[in-house]
């Protein structure tokens, strides 16, 4: 199975309601679509969302360095030799972890295509069922209590609520969503870097001394800010996730060995595909460190991909925050994995088991 052409087209999806953070809101799913043909007639299917102020990636960057550095190292190379294709993606360039990941996703989709086996099965197996948590974007304080009680109705058991815009305010959001659904629903907290390392702590302890039991605390200060995340982690009972400030299974090692956070989030976007994301999962499983499988605005091509890692690797990967695909106003894809809301199950078709996605616009 040769790579005969690798072709690129724009997906479009609005969302049910803005997707928004304490940086950054979003109203429509709006990601480069990767294909890689083959002479054997199949397709591998990836995907690559624009989310600059995370990794640093634009839709224009994400199409050049697949055009012009990623692409043309793979043509006429054979799929059966997964791990130098990975290689020579992960070496094209530097940085640029949205534009690897979606070529990996398509090769990972292709290479167990080849064996006529769904991925989760050839990265090791596992359970084909997985729930996802929600996520609760800031708003008034009413609205957010509205759409969290909206979601249990809807069967989710986990949400994530979104803080990081006004401290004082955080508070009282949690607090409010913490009274409406006591009992009926995990909360975990993101504050997406938009605390100091201090107010932190305040936050935490202000919400631990009220009752609030939370889950966990995501990425709370700047990306950067290791030893404030530590600072952190050290003077609060609620667990810390690490999310932005870990995208290489190398930052990872200096967390875990710097105690720096209690949980480590995988995104394929950061960690530029599955290759550096199982590695990530190996070096969290030996530390015994557990870890969320996570995505941007993503649709149910990449999260495909997230989903059979999430079941391959359920042992490390214990908690799962794939609500990309729910949260759009419909699923352009045809086949692979099921979302269901909290849902998400995989069929036995080999690979992702894309079999088409719709509304999907080539790029010349």
């Amino acid at each position: 199975m040769k790579i005969t052409a690798i072709e690129l087209g724009m997906l479009r999806v609005p969302l049910k309601t803005p997707f928004k953070t304490a940086l950054r809101t979003v109203e429509t799913v709006e990601d480069v679509v990767v294909l890689i043909r083959t002479d054997t007639g199949h397709t591998g299917y990836g995907e690559a969302p624009a989310t600059a102020v995370i990794t640093g990636d634009t839709h224009g960057s994400i199409i050049e360095a697949i055009r012009h550095f990623i692409a043309p190292r793979l043509i006429g190379q054979d799929v059966v030799n997964l791990n130098r294709l990975c290689g020579l993606v992960q070496t094209a360039m530097e940085r640029n972890t949205s534009a690897k990941a979606a070529v990996e996703i398509a090769l990972y989709d292709l290479w167990a295509q080849l064996h006529g086996a769904p991925l989760y099965q050839m990265l090791g197996g596992g359970d084909p069922v997985i729930t996802t948590d929600i996520t609760i974007s800031v708003d008034y304080i009413d609205k957010m209590v509205a759409d969290s009680l909206s979601a249990i109705e809807r069967g989710f058991e986990s949400l994530k609520i979104k803080v990081g815009k006004d401290i004082g305010l955080d508070i009282e959001r949690v607090k409010a969503i913490h009274a409406a659904v006591e009992g009926r629903a995990l909360l975990r907290l993101d504050a997406n870097q938009g605390w100091t390392a201090k107010q932190a702590v305040h936050a935490m302890r202000t919400l631990e001394d009220a009752g609030v039991v939370l889950e966990l605390l995501e990425q709370p200060v700047k990306a950067a800010d290791i030893s404030g995340l530590k600072y952190v982690t050290d003077r609060v009972n609620t667990p810390v996730m690490a999310d932005e400030s870990v995208f290489s299974p190398s930052q990872v090692m200096d967390l875990i060995q710097q105690r720096a956070a209690d949980i480590i989030n995988i995104k394929l976007m950061k960690t530029g595909g599955l290759s550096n994301a199982i590695r990530i999962a190996d070096i969290a499983g030996i530390y015994g460190v557990p870890c969320m499988i996570g995505c941007m605005i993503e649709s149910s091509i990449s999260v495909a991909a997230a989903v059979h890692l999430a079941v391959a690797k359920s042992d490390v990967i214990t908690k799962v925050d794939l609500d990309g695909p729910s949260l759009g106003q419909f699923d352009p894809v045809s086949g692979g994995v099921h979302f269901n809301e909290s849902e998400i199950s995989i069929s036995d078709v080999p690979g992702l088991g894309i079999t088409e996605v719709r509304g999907l616009e080539m790029l010349g």
